[in-house]
């Protein structure tokens, strides 16, 4: 595969348009996509994600005096003409056969992007620009369930003015099946497609508003109701033929299946008119309920389930569009600001676009937000539902983004994390329910994920400066602590010794780097903590000491840090008796026990993650030194030079290679230099991660290497230049995966 086709954080142009799927919408309140073409796609507003629903929404233009219209999009991308979605029956409900412009670019700058549309046989320039409230510091704004499209028409001919009309038209989406009773109902300027709750599921309820703010539109409820392609042969009728009257909706019989809006307008010669659409929506209620035990009744339909926070601040669609369009222009210019002050920087073009493409993530189904407010997140998106839940203390512990723009919510997950998920002895569950409760404690604490919680507290009472908060959660805190020292390093050495559950899904049996950095990192924290608090931490100096002492010499071979397999001697059973996300030991993997040790170790190999509790407790504001630096920046550089790979073709990764392969390169989350790889390594070593190349590069450019640092920036970002993969959806277990945001460290680094 060839190298990347455009600049970084410039345009996107020809085959670099595939697979655009910009997010927009509020955070926890569901997305739709503003595609690199001027599609809208991803359609995910019931709470779970739908990364291929492309229902049949466009826009569309007509130019009085030229031979068809438009449809306001680019060229549909190859994919779509043989992908999900029934294409292969020759796609149905589609709109990929209507006349479109010839031309298209796509240009982001988060929270907006803008798709630019061209036509030499049109003399009117389009132009699209999509966008969604982004506040930092305020948090409520950011997470309003809708979207504006601006769309912008541009006379080409400085002699001739130009007369037509823009329609958007939409097939009402939001119905759940043959008789859901769905019908569309037009409001003021726009319509509504509406699902009334169902007697036995009224979590099916849900409205999708489009409206025009600062136009009269005219609003047709009466789509032509007829079989085979009779509605979208007879509405492309209407278009072509620039008519822009109002329908109302039908009188009798069966429900209008979709809805349209027309705007009229005239442009002078070179002239420019702006037409702003809103898109909002409703959706009250879920199914929604993850994690932990049925209740003891056994009556499922008893259970709560997941309400969004804006159906607590809403009373309802009339209410939400009230607020929305009263706040429209505060809304607008506080986004601005955040953009214009994002990228005003001198920072280099690759890093702003890694930063800013995973901020897309909090508009992403990835992230929800019940109706107290409280932030709960997904690690990222299956096709179709949430994949790996609870916002999971050891990915989400890389996510450096939330904590300084949105930090309430940030203190949200300090709040679920020493509370609903911890129990009497401190034991952590590292995923938390949803709706946010209590559970039973039955599996492991995960190490990094807890420790990381610990560094995380102090992080947050920083920015924050609310010591009350901090005396409040304190004693869970160092319960908490007590745990983790308690369960696996119960002879006080300073290094985890007895396995532990970490990021990769396994135990790591006997003392690591990645995880003692942790155990390090969240040692300081409690002494800075404890010692504001006037409470004593000498015991926890007594451990940081020979915490660093033991990680500066047992596990550091000269070169890099690196882990002490160990399974015998231990307070814990043999790993053949121990429970783990690993499985079960077969008879060949037990052979491979008794001459190796357990499965999934790293030993001497060169771990990127290996020394992340150093840098994280740097991103927490522990400072960069609580490891020697010159040993850190070995490490890093270590890292940089076995496990960066410009190039995959000769790269051996049975795992899970579409992350990164072929020809193209990228940083691999373990390497083994010294030739002593073990027969069954850990389980993600062979692959590529791009929340793991953030978060070396950020540390090498705190280190003050940071032309290695932008080497692993570029080598990610350009297999996410649109081709094969959506630059707006850094993926890893699910789309728009939580780990990429160690991006905004980078930030905070240079």
């Amino acid at each position: 595969m060839s190298r990347r086709r455009h600049r970084y954080n410039d345009l996107y142009t020809g085959d670099c348009l595939n697979r655009i799927a910009f997010p927009m919408g509020g955070i926890g309140a569901g997305m739709v996509c503003l595609e690199g073409t001027g599609a809208l796609g991803s359609v995910s507003i019931r709470h779970r994600p739908d990364v291929f629903h492309q229902p049949l929404v466009f826009s569309a233009l007509w130019v009085r005096g030229t031979p068809t219209a438009r449809v306001l999009e680019g060229p549909v991308p190859t994919w779509k003409l043989f992908g999900p979605g029934g294409t292969a029956n020759g796609g149905r409900d589609v709109s990929y056969g209507l006349p479109r412009f010839r031309k298209a670019e796509f240009r982001a700058r988060f929270p907006f992007a803008t798709v630019t549309l061209t036509d030499a046989d049109l003399p009117v320039a389009a132009a699209v620009t999509g966008w969604s409230p982004f506040i930092p510091g305020n948090s409520d704004d950011s997470s309003l369930p809708g979207a504006v499209l601006e769309i912008t028409l541009r006379n080409l001919s400085p002699e001739q003015p130009q007369d037509g009309v823009y329609s958007f038209h939409a097939k009402n989406f939001m119905a759940t099946g043959k008789d859901s009773q769905a019908f569309v109902r037009p409001v003021e300027d726009g319509f509504d497609l509406v699902q009334p709750p169902q007697p036995e599921a009224p979590w099916q309820q849900g409205v999708f508003r489009a409206v025009v703010s600062g136009r009269e539109a005219h609003v047709d409820c009466a789509w032509f109701r007829g079989g085979w392609f009779d509605p979208l042969t007879m509405l492309w009728r209407k278009v072509q033929s620039g008519a822009a009257t109002a329908c109302p909706p039908h009188a009798e019989g069966a429900p209008s299946a979709g809805a349209s809006l027309y705007v009229p307008f005239h442009l002078e010669p070179s002239g420019e008119c702006l037409i702003s659409l809103h898109l909002l929506w409703y959706v009250p209620s879920s199914q929604l309920r993850v994690g932990g035990q049925a209740c003891a009744c056994g009556d499922a339909a008893a259970q709560p389930a997941y309400e969004p926070w804006y159906a607590g601040r809403f009373a309802d669609i009339d209410d939400l569009a009230r607020y929305w369009l009263g706040e429209q222009d505060r809304l607008r210019d506080d986004t601005v600001r955040f953009r214009d002050t994002f990228f005003d920087s001198t920072l280099p073009a690759e890093v702003l676009e890694a930063i800013a493409a995973n901020l897309s993530i909090f508009k992403s189904p990835t992230c929800l937000r019940q109706k107290d407010g409280r932030f709960w997140g997904w690690e990222g998106c299956c096709d179709g539902g949430g994949c790996c839940h609870g916002t999971c203390t050891h990915v989400w512990n890389y996510a450096q983004a939330m904590p300084h723009l949105f930090p309430d919510l940030e203190r949200s997950l300090r709040l679920t994390e020493f509370t609903d998920s911890q129990d009497d002895r401190g034991h952590q569950n590292f995923r938390a329910a949803l709706p946010i409760r209590a559970t039973e404690h039955g599996f492991h604490a995960a190490s990094d994920g807890q420790l990381g919680g610990i560094m995380k507290a102090y992080r947050e009472w920083r920015i924050s400066g609310d010591t009350a908060w901090l005396r409040q959660l304190w004693p869970k805190i160092r319960r908490s602590l007590d745990y983790c020292i308690a369960t696996w390093d119960p002879e006080h050495r300073g290094l985890l010794t007895e396995p532990h559950h970490n990021t990769y899904d396994i135990e790591f049996w006997g003392p690591d780097g990645l995880c003692s950095s942790f155990y390090l990192g969240a040692l300081q924290a409690a002494i800075a903590m404890g010692t504001a608090l006037g409470d004593e931490v000498d015991a926890y100096r007594r451990l940081a000491e020979a915490s660093r002492a033991r990680l500066e010499t047992e596990l550091f071979n000269g070169e890099y840090f690196i882990q002490k397999t160990q399974w015998t001697g231990l307070h814990a059973p043999d790993p053949i008796a121990a429970p783990s996300l690993g499985g079960a030991y077969s008879t060949e993997a037990t052979a491979i026990l008794r001459q190796e040790g357990p499965k999934y170790q790293y030993g001497d190999g060169c771990l990127s993650d290996g020394v992340l509790g150093a840098w994280i407790a740097a991103m927490c504001g522990l400072g960069t030194d609580i490891l020697d630096p010159a040993k850190v920046t070995s490490h890093l550089r270590a890292v940089h030079r076995y496990n960066l790979r410009r190039d995959l073709s000769s790269h051996s990764n049975p795992q899970r290679p579409t992350y990164a392969c072929g020809a193209e390169g990228g940083l691999l989350v373990c390497s083994w230099p010294r030739g002593q790889a073990l027969s069954l390594p850990l389980v993600y070593s062979d692959e590529v991660w791009t929340g793991t190349e953030y978060h070396v590069a950020a540390h090498l450019m705190l280190r003050g290497c940071v032309r290695e640092g932008r080497d692993i920036v570029r080598l990610c970002r350009d297999r996410y230049d649109g081709r094969v993969r959506n630059p707006f959806d850094e993926y890893e277990c699910g789309h728009w995966y939580a780990r990429a945001m160690s991006s905004y460290g980078m930030l905070q680094a240079l």
